[in-house]
């Protein structure tokens, strides 16, 4: 195995050395092997939303077009991407994908990024997603280590897992988030069939074996999807407060400064764009420490500024 460089993310919050807790039961390789590819997600929601037993029909991988296995995937991936629960559609799922939705047939990139969010948003049942945005704050890596660190962490936290099942898991991530590349030879399925791709939220670096994570402002991120994050992450950690430290913002276990890995100045430039339709938040320094301030319950606020960017779409 070639020798591995970590670069490992900077920080001056105290609380990112302590032992980080997972934020959901351990789940492991329940995609099949597959990435969610386009359309599967849409078409999961539709068929559940007319019949929620749609997934226990013998007939289900005829009437959703696709095999067996690919199936039992796209149930996975609705209720990872909590568009569906129980079989049934959410009152996410339904905002966003529902007839009239937001962006019914996913086409901003935005739609994927605050699908991205809540994948990884507690609880999460992908659990080596969570893991490697969440979890492993090395900023290169291998997949050799990042299954060194995954197979670790799970020995804490669960009961012991396949090590074949960890690999699949982190071989999906990988053909998940990060741009394939053919070379000569002819491009196959997975290659041309991987919307989270284009979220450039991994990328290969100096070679094929070798990856990094994009930190900092995203060209395909809007602002108001990082602040509809902040927001619904504040309103997790308490519900009543009506401000939060950016650098729990930044930091903290599902923040969206880890799961979008963001820095402290996109954080605040987010903040700045939206506030220019939103005056009731603000950044405000506090004794020297930043602070993301707002005058309203904090996931209502979401809700609003999620509603007119899909309304308006120029943030």
């Amino acid at each position: 195995m070639t020798p591995q460089t970590t670069t490992t993310l900077e920080t001056s919050d105290p609380q990112s050395s302590q032992q980080l807790q997972p934020n959901t039961a351990q789940v492991f390789a329940r995609h099949e092997t597959f990435h969610p590819r386009f359309g599967w997600l849409k078409k999961g929601f539709d068929k559940a939303a007319q019949d929620s037993g749609i997934f226990l029909r013998e007939d289900a991988p005829v009437l959703l077009g696709v095999g067996k296995n690919m199936a039992r995937s796209i149930r996975y991936w609705c209720s990872a991407f909590k568009i569906l629960e129980n079989d049934s559609p959410t009152d996410f799922g339904t905002k966003l994908l529902g007839s009239g939705g937001w962006d019914e047939y996913l086409e901003d990139t935005a739609s994927l990024w605050l699908l991205h969010w809540k994948l990884l948003e507690a609880p999460s049942i992908a659990t080596a997603w969570d893991f490697t945005f969440n979890q492993f704050r090395s900023v290169e890596f291998t997949q050799e280590t990042l299954f060194d660190r995954l197979r670790s962490y799970n020995d804490r936290f669960a009961k012991s897992i396949a090590d074949n099942s960890l690999k699949k898991d982190i071989a999906c991530l990988i053909r998940m988030y990060v741009r394939q590349s053919g070379g000569k030879s002819v491009v196959n399925e997975d290659m041309l069939d991987c919307p989270f791709a284009e979220l450039g939220a991994i990328a290969t670096s100096g070679d094929s074996r070798h990856y990094a994570f994009r930190i900092g402002s995203k060209p395909t991120l809007p602002a108001s999807i990082v602040i509809y994050a902040c927001l619904s992450y504040a309103a997790r950690i308490n519900p009543t407060a009506r401000t939060i430290p950016i650098a729990n913002l930044l930091y903290q276990n599902s923040s969206p400064g880890l799961v979008f890995k963001l820095n402290e100045r996109a954080i605040c430039d987010a903040i700045e764009k939206v506030t220019r339709q939103f005056p009731q938040i603000a950044v405000s320094d506090a004794a020297g420490q930043l602070q993301f301030s707002f005058e309203e319950a904090p996931q209502q606020l979401a809700e609003s500024i999620l509603d007119r960017y899909y309304q308006v779409g120029n943030q």
